[in-house]
């Protein structure tokens, strides 16, 4: 299928009224503010509209499209973005496009009829539903048994919702042809190793394997026991460490959640050495640059506890991207929505690219490092890769 024959089928099918919801993804330039585009059908004075929600890193804008002008709009935003998940009456497809317009397009027609809501509000439309049951969420303690969001568990929903948006926009960089196989570090109580396992595998159907790995023998029974009575049997959980956890030899996706200080930096370091092509990563208590930082420059600033504390936990995140970016991947620091509301939400988000830095790259990453008389720990692990 060739670009201009897939605009035609979409338009076709959105002019015929068949839309239900879209999500459009992957901005093909990084300096894109939009990172993701969800389309919806509404009336509006009793006129078919397509409604437009763009999201950007902290706010949604909304603008309400007539239906007749939306063919050119929907033309315009194909040459921004690379990827489409879009819900039919009676078909789900999901689209990609490589950088020279190349369309990979998958139509699943099994899935029951769906039904549109024209109505016109502005309730946030998550990628799970706030008010349809889902087993693991039940279970879990977030729902009712009939799918509503406890009152003093909605912060957690939507972590959990925030935490699959990510999912979604990293399928693209997941294997379509076999297993993906997907590691978990300090998965805890593992409320989003679960959302991530269901989202992958019922969700989206994909072929998956996952392990979650933590410390604490009691937690790992409990999330075995929960993973059995969902049926989950591509899931399991293992008491481990990061550093003696041997079983593989590539990964596709990691995951580590709140790994406290270099633990973060051990998980990355696997994750590169793995070549996964995903990882996720929520980092906690950066002590190691604290104890560095001798930048006499920066002592107005960094007399005071507080923000040296501060300075050093955004510093090592940014580090810790830019090696991420120097040894093969395309990483972003993410703001993630934490369910403890502290100021660390974070997220590293890292896929690999392969591409080679640019020698000015590197330059700039060694001032910074000068800079701070900073020797990080990630540095070190991946020496070989730098």
């Amino acid at each position: 299928m060739t670009f201009e024959e897939m605009k035609t089928l979409l338009t076709e099918q959105i002019l015929q009224q068949q839309l239900v919801t879209a999500t459009i993804s992957q901005p093909r330039m990084k300096s894109n503010e939009i990172k993701r585009i969800k389309l919806k059908p509404l009336l509006l004075k009793n006129h078919y509209h397509i409604q437009i929600e763009y999201q950007y890193e902290r706010i949604l804008k909304h603008e309400n499209i007539l239906l007749a002008d939306f063919p050119s709009k929907l033309e315009a935003i194909f040459e921004d973005y690379r990827q489409a998940h879009i819900d039919f009456l009676d078909e789900k497809v999901q689209i990609q496009l490589s950088k020279k317009n190349k369309v990979l397009w998958k139509s699943d027609k099994s899935a029951s009829p769906k039904e549109v809501n024209l109505a016109h509000n502005r309730k946030k439309n998550y990628l799970l539903s706030d008010d349809q049951p889902y087993p693991f969420l039940i279970r879990l303690g977030v729902q009712t048994e009939d799918g509503k969001v406890k009152k003093q568990k909605y912060d957690k929903f939507k972590q959990i919702n925030r935490f699959i948006e990510f999912i979604d926009d990293a399928l693209s960089y997941l294997p379509q042809n076999r297993q993906v196989r997907i590691l978990d570090f300090g998965s805890g109580k593992s409320y989003l190793t679960f959302a991530l396992y269901h989202y992958l595998k019922i969700e989206k159907g994909l072929d998956i394997r996952v392990t979650g790995l933590d410390l604490k023998k009691e937690v790992i029974e409990e999330c075995s026991r929960i993973a059995q009575d969902l049926g989950y049997d591509q899931l399991e959980f293992l008491v481990g460490d990061i550093n003696d956890y041997n079983e593989e030899s590539s990964v596709d996706m990691v995951v580590t959640l709140h790994a406290c200080d270099v633990a973060t930096d051990m998980a990355l370091a696997r994750a590169v050495k793995w070549g996964a092509s995903v990882i996720l990563s929520v980092p906690c208590c950066q002590h190691e640059l604290n104890r560095q930082l001798n930048t006499p420059a920066l002592d107005i600033m960094l007399q005071h506890g507080l923000v040296r504390e501060r300075f050093a936990a955004l510093a090592t995140d940014a580090i810790r991207a830019e090696i991420l970016n120097l040894v093969g991947y395309e990483a972003q620091l993410l703001e993630f929505i934490d369910m403890e509301n502290t100021p660390k939400n974070i997220l590293i988000r890292a896929y690999k690219t392969g591409k080679k830095p640019r020698e000015e790259q590197r330059t700039s990453y060694n001032a910074f490092l000068q800079l701070l008389n900073a020797t990080p720990f990630l540095a070190n692990e991946l020496k070989d890769y730098l």
